[in-house]
């Protein structure tokens, strides 16, 4: 048997390509949009991806599902749930009729050469999750060798229950969402602790609280030591105290998670490939205006800062990029990217995972000297340290706005400052303060924060960041107190 996980580190996410050796087959579980990668993969493997599966619908990024199934590939995917739970896009091929698929129920099974995977139907995370048990025929076992535990099962911790509220928008199921999870642990128990868990998202996933950085488990380790399970099925655990434990400390899921559901369950529009975006001159980025399309610069924050064109947000190519266009940006806005040459193809296909799909050009980052003349200035952001912070609040010439989680603002926060953490930002403008008011904005070092001040610069507001963020302002506070 042929197993590879592939990672994407920016959304944390894990898709997973099995194959018999035998037959050459192989199928492809939880792919992202750009199949290229996958595909090719296969091909250095020397087998045939023919079989695409989802666990669920997901939230966090659009499926390449639907990708393959384009290219004649079969599809495997949950039937269980309520009507608000099945798969709109099976029977929608562009071409007339239906895509090749199967619909799974608990316990169905199906064959990849000579590997076996058997669905478990585990609810909570959404309630038409499924899990794959895969179990090596050809090579003689009779159990089990791994689960696809998708967003059930994590290493460290189990996926949130309170997605279907909090990002989707469904009223009053959090608990029973809570309750149902519990309720699906008992598929664990009645597994090999031997078995291996292979999680969709591992750390730094917004699917859970507190994923672990170890790619993979067991289920025996897990059922002892995962905290989530404990607190259910631990000394002194119960379905209440689980439920407490799972459902509290949870992050503001980014805002384009809503959309995720609808079009992964409605079925996304089919690309073909990897988009390849024109290439724009200066004249052409002048005529664009920042306030109607969304101008994604690439750039560092303090080449940003110092000049950009005005309404452009400053998002730069690291880690939390998809997550923060995903947040910043709306799915129907036409979008211009800044950025190196060499890093366009990443950041399109960063754009597109997240639902992005409308990149109408690209501007030279190493050109953008050229954008300024006496009708084209650069729009500039202010930005403060903890010094000249404390001084502007002092003396109540600025607001405060806090774009933190929730949960650590409760920890320590500035006096009378606005918390809205920077993945809602776009959608909890009008909590924020008013556009005429100066408004300090924080993060707890200053990155997060840059991102809401681009936004915000966007809208008409008046800002200034703050350098450092809450640490440097505690420091600074610190130093204070005992001088």
């Amino acid at each position: 048997m042929l197993l590879r996980r592939i990672e994407d580190e920016k959304l944390a996410q894990n898709a997973y390509l099995i194959g018999c050796q035998r037959t050459g087959e192989a199928i492809l579980v939880d792919p992202l949009r750009d199949v290229d990668r996958y595909i090719e993969l296969a091909e250095r493997n020397e087998v045939r991806i023919v079989a695409v599966a989802e666990t669920h619908i997901h939230a966090d990024f659009v499926s390449g599902a639907r990708e393959l199934a384009e290219r004649g590939v079969r599809v495997y995917v949950s039937d269980e749930g309520d009507a608000d739970w099945k798969y709109q896009w099976l029977g929608k091929s562009p071409g007339g009729g239906s895509y090749e698929h199967r619909l799974l129920r608990d316990g169905d099974t199906f064959m990849i050469g000579n590997i076996e995977l058997r669905a478990l139907h585990t609810p909570g995370h959404t309630p038409e999750h499924l899990c794959f048990l895969v179990t090596d025929r050809g090579g003689g076992a009779d159990e089990p060798m791994g689960l696809l535990s998708g967003d059930f099962l994590f290493v460290g911790d189990l996926g949130r229950p309170d997605l279907l509220e909090t990002a989707a928008g469904y009223a009053d199921v959090m608990e029973p969402s809570a309750r149902r999870l519990f309720a699906s642990l008992r598929v664990l128990k009645e597994l090999p602790e031997h078995v291996q868990v292979w999680p969709a998202h591992g750390a730094g996933s917004a699917c859970g609280k507190s994923l672990g950085a170890v790619p993979t488990s067991t289920v025996g380790y897990e059922l002892r030591f995962n905290p989530a399970i404990r607190a259910g099925l631990g000394e002194g655990g119960s379905e209440d105290a689980f439920v407490e434990f799972i459902l509290s400390g949870q992050p503001e899921p980014p805002l384009y998670f809503a959309n995720m559901k609808r079009v992964n369950k409605e079925g996304p529009a089919v690309l073909g490939g990897v988009p390849s975006p024109t290439r724009l001159m200066v004249d052409e980025l002048r005529r664009t205006d920042g306030r109607r399309t969304a101008i994604v610069d690439t750039r560092d924050w303090e080449a940003f800062r110092h000049g950009h064109v005005p309404g452009a947000l400053s998002l730069p190519l690291l880690s939390s990029f998809p997550t923060d266009a995903g947040s910043l940006i709306l799915e129907d806005e036409d979008l211009v990217i800044v950025t190196r040459p060499d890093r366009l193809d990443e950041a399109t296909r960063e754009l597109i995972r997240v639902g992005l799909d409308r990149i109408i050009g690209w501007f030279d980052a190493d050109e953008m000297d050229q954008y300024e003349d006496e009708a084209h200035p650069l729009a500039t952001i202010d930005e403060v340290d903890a010094e000249e912070a404390h001084e502007l609040v002092s003396a109540g010439r600025v607001r405060v706005l806090d774009v933190r989680r929730e949960t650590e603002h409760a920890e320590g926060h500035i006096e009378g400052s606005v918390n809205i953490s920077h993945t809602r930002l776009r959608s909890r403008l009008d909590e924020a303060p008013e556009k005429d008011e100066r408004t300090l904005v924080h993060c707890r070092l200053g990155f997060r924060s840059s991102r809401a001040c681009s936004l915000l610069a966007r809208e008409g507001h008046d800002v200034v960041n703050l350098a450092g963020g809450f640490v440097a302002w505690e420091e600074r506070e610190s130093a204070g107190s005992t001088a």
